[in-house]
């Protein structure tokens, strides 16, 4: 986390980057990827989508997408119908502050305003911690602790701090995931969505998520993901917030591909 930039992100995935390279595609956006230690990964957004952070921009008739917003939304895509959890980290000049988004479940999240006051509900990192399969007694206390006044930390420290404890999970951070320049970090580019597609849903198959893909589970979570990406996508647009359309258009793109994949790999003879 860089500690002079005005605004930035990460997004950790609970994951290793095998896991996370199709479906992080799919944002066709530019980030780069690396471990992060076992179970874990990290995406570094190489662009500023939220363009100038949480002010309207002067002279121009358009609000900034707030970093937070952009960063929930792509967090949110990551985790629908994945097995692992995605961590957004962001920052800006006024606020810090995290979402976490798991499988189909709301996302929950804490805020701190620059100067480290907390500005969120407690509720949230008990269930932070029950989300990520934290320790209930240690690493809770540890976080309810960031939820207290201390004079001493500001907003990016409390961030440190939640990474700290997130260290004992097995993450392992370089001192500046924004230069790439640690071992195993690539650049993630969009393939087209023909060959996104092919890779995302033959490594799937294969594995023990199959029936996930194919037959009667297939269809039901396909149909699930129209049912829920539909309204997610009209809230966002009502509030004119591209990470969340973004979101729920994400959401009914698997859920289309995935009723047509079913029926094509369905009417092929043995599958093929």
């Amino acid at each position: 986390m860089d500690a002079t930039s005005p605004v930035g992100a990460l997004l950790l995935c609970r994951t290793v980057p095998d896991a996370v390279r199709p479906v992080a595609q799919l944002l066709r956006e530019p980030l780069l990827l690396a471990p992060a230690g076992p179970g874990w990964s990290v995406l570094v957004p190489e662009g500023e989508p939220w363009q100038g952070g949480r002010r309207a921009r002067a002279g121009e008739g358009e609000r900034a997408e707030p970093v937070d917003r952009v960063l929930g939304g792509w967090a949110t895509a990551l985790a629908v119908g994945s097995t692992w959890p995605v961590l957004a980290l962001w920052w800006d000049g006024d606020r810090a502050g995290y979402t976490l988004a798991s499988g189909f479940r709301r996302p929950v999240g804490y805020v701190w305003l620059a100067d480290g006051t907390p500005a969120g509900e407690d509720e949230a990192m008990r269930t932070f911690a029950e989300r990520l399969g934290l320790d209930p007694v240690l690493d809770v206390q540890s976080l309810e602790a960031l939820t207290r006044p201390d004079p001493d930390a500001d907003a990016r420290a409390r961030l440190r701090g939640l990474l700290a404890v997130l260290t004992r999970t097995g993450l392992a951070l370089p001192a500046d995931p924004g230069t790439g320049t640690w071992e195993g970090a690539e650049h993630i580019e969009w393939p087209g969505w023909r060959d996104a597609v092919r890779v995302d849903l033959g490594a799937v198959e294969s594995s023990r998520f199959g029936p996930w893909v194919r037959g009667p589970r297939a269809r039901a979570l396909a149909g699930a993901q129209l049912a829920a990406g539909l309204p997610l996508a009209l809230w966002g647009a009502a509030r004119r917030s591209g990470g969340w359309a973004f979101a729920g258009v994400l959401l009914m793109a698997h859920g289309a591909l995935g009723l047509a994949y079913d029926r094509v790999r369905e009417g092929r003879p043995g599958g093929e």
